[in-house]
């Protein structure tokens, strides 16, 4: 969920991969960003509605991802994905490191950039990258 930058850049690596890929966006303009080999799924809709995620295969999908800029959308999608269409992996970016931490603590995988970039500049300054 969520083709932006990130996540057309995971959608177009999986496909290439040879993984079924179905991605979901408000904004079919967002497609734009996919490779032009994408031979995946294009979905516009809103992954916190539950519609929406059956139409993408959410029942049958090993995997689930939400890459939206929205902290709440991410988390919402992710624990619908989870707890109501029992997903076995589903992975949440998070931009807030300690709600990134508590739904970890919950059950999803998630990871923060704001955490990884401050890691990364902290890095870089002391010389270490």
């Amino acid at each position: 969920m969520g083709c932006g930058r990130v996540g057309s850049t995971v959608a177009g690596r999986l496909d290439a991969d040879g993984h079924d890929v179905t991605i979901i966006d408000l904004d079919t303009q967002a497609f734009r960003r996919l490779p032009g080999s994408f031979g995946g799924e294009r979905l516009r809709g809103s992954g916190i509605d539950d519609r929406t995620l059956v139409a993408a295969g959410v029942r049958e999908a090993d995997a689930f991802i939400a890459l939206t800029q929205g902290d709440n959308r991410n988390l919402m999608a992710s624990q619908m994905a989870k707890h109501l269409f029992n997903v076995e992996t589903v992975v949440t970016r998070v931009y807030d490191p300690l709600r990134a931490e508590l739904y970890g603590r919950l059950g999803l995988r998630t990871f923060s950039p704001t955490r990884i970039s401050a890691d990364l500049a902290i890095d870089a300054l002391l010389g270490r990258s």
